[in-house]
């Protein structure tokens, strides 16, 4: 099957067994009966398949996790309550007090937030200007057991090598090399067949596409087989193989943290992923499109768009990625004054910190989501006082155009 195909098909069938529904039901419980005790029994003890309580698994969410496992060609998904969750459930299934994390400096505001909050824990991060072979070489150490980063940097829009840094990490087998995939989606990067261990998403972006529902996914390529030594942490958990991280994350975190997602948003995000083809697509095409288009127009600073040839990653990006080079891109103009003008002067594009919608919207990264972030990493981050960040919908190209335009008036 091809890509779109497999968004409607690849291990999906609706409730076709039961009622010959085209969706799966959306199973709006928090608890699920059993006929015996004994039967209930086998599945708290994991000795026999079927659900007990939605925190831990859930039919719907269940079909969710397949439907991104396959589009990832992963051997598990996990889905968690936010994109943030899924990070968090990591960094704590897999990492223990004295570790380190390597990270690009670009990720998004609240990946920093969240790896500056796990030093109380004694987990410390690290981070590279970009996230290249040469940059790791000089800042791991015997302590480092992850090594994160975006493929499309947010807001940097840094392109992730993802088969560089898989080359240099693989001989090792004592680092995880996650991929946050948010930004590409498995439609322009197959993070996992290039070597990433992990895959991870916030799924209330392109895949849900409509703004509508908060969800996160993790995705393990199963390929990682987790040393004792270097992951402590993981130790009982080696036993399950290509599965051990799924069988911690659900039997563990899910369990004992409850960052579990929602029946709801698991059905909201099943049916936005099924067009999540098209909308890429055409979102890409918009976005080079207003790109091209912006560069030629006075009042801005600089475009930075990695489908652009004046982006320093459009080499990696046209190597990486396949069929556009997404969605968001950045611009900066001569102050904070000119770019808060803009916005309140926008007619189309909706002033909110979201991205990954059908309509497109624009934000303000320095006054909103990087508002309490440090300003060292800010500057590292690509994010300045007259940076806007665009989020390119569906709209009719020309429209977004012309819309800039007058945005951009004296």
């Amino acid at each position: 099957m091809k890509t779109n195909t497999r968004l409607l098909h690849d291990r999906f069938q609706g409730d076709q067994a039961n009622t010959g529904a085209t969706l799966i039901p959306i199973y709006q419980t928090s608890a699920f009966g059993n006929e015996t005790a004994e039967g209930l029994e086998a599945i708290f003890h994991h000795k026999a398949a079927g659900y007990a309580y939605t925190r831990i698994g859930n039919p719907t969410v269940a079909s969710f996790e397949q439907r991104i496992n396959a589009l990832e060609n992963g051997v598990s998904a996990v889905a968690f309550a936010s994109g943030m969750a899924a990070i968090t459930s990591l960094c704590l299934a897999v990492l223990s007090s004295g570790d380190e994390i390597v990270a690009s400096a670009g990720v998004f505001g609240g990946t920093i937030g969240l790896f500056a909050d796990l030093e109380q824990f004694g987990i410390t991060t690290h981070y590279v200007d970009e996230c290249t072979p040469e940059a790791l070489e000089q800042v791991i150490t015997q302590k480092t057991r992850m090594v994160f980063a975006e493929v499309i940097g947010n807001p940097r829009l840094d392109v992730l090598d993802v088969p560089a840094v898989s080359s240099y990490l693989k001989d090792r087998g004592d680092i995880l090399f996650v991929a946050d995939n948010t930004l590409a989606t498995p439609i322009l990067a197959q993070v996992l067949d290039m070597g990433a261990d992990i895959s991870i998403h916030s799924s209330s972006k392109y895949i849900n596409g409509s703004s509508n529902a908060i969800s996160g996914v993790l995705v393990d390529g199963g390929r990682f087989w987790w040393n004792a030594e270097a992951f402590p942490a993981m130790k009982d958990w080696k036993k399950f193989g290509p599965y051990a991280l799924a069988s911690k994350l659900r039997q563990k975190i899910l369990m004992d943290m409850g960052p579990c997602l929602s029946p709801m948003n698991a059905f909201l995000n099943s049916v936005g992923m099924e067009t999540l083809g098209l909308r890429m697509e055409r979102q890409c095409s918009n976005a080079l499109a207003l790109a091209a288009a912006l560069e030629a127009m006075d009042g801005i600073v600089s475009v930075n768009y990695p489908g652009l040839a004046s982006s320093p990653w459009h080499k990696t990006a046209s190597r990486v990625l396949s069929g556009g080079y997404g969605a968001i891109l950045t611009i900066r103009l001569e102050s904070r004054e000119k770019a808060f003008q803009v916005i309140n002067r926008l007619k189309y594009a909706i002033n909110i910190t979201n991205v990954g919608d059908v309509r497109t919207l624009i934000v303000h990264p320095r006054s909103t989501i990087y508002a309490h972030t440090p300003t060292e990493a800010c500057e590292h981050a690509g994010v300045t006082e007259d940076l806007l960040r665009i989020s390119v919908g569906i709209e009719d190209v020309e429209d977004l155009i012309q819309d800039f335009e007058q945005a951009l008036q004296p």
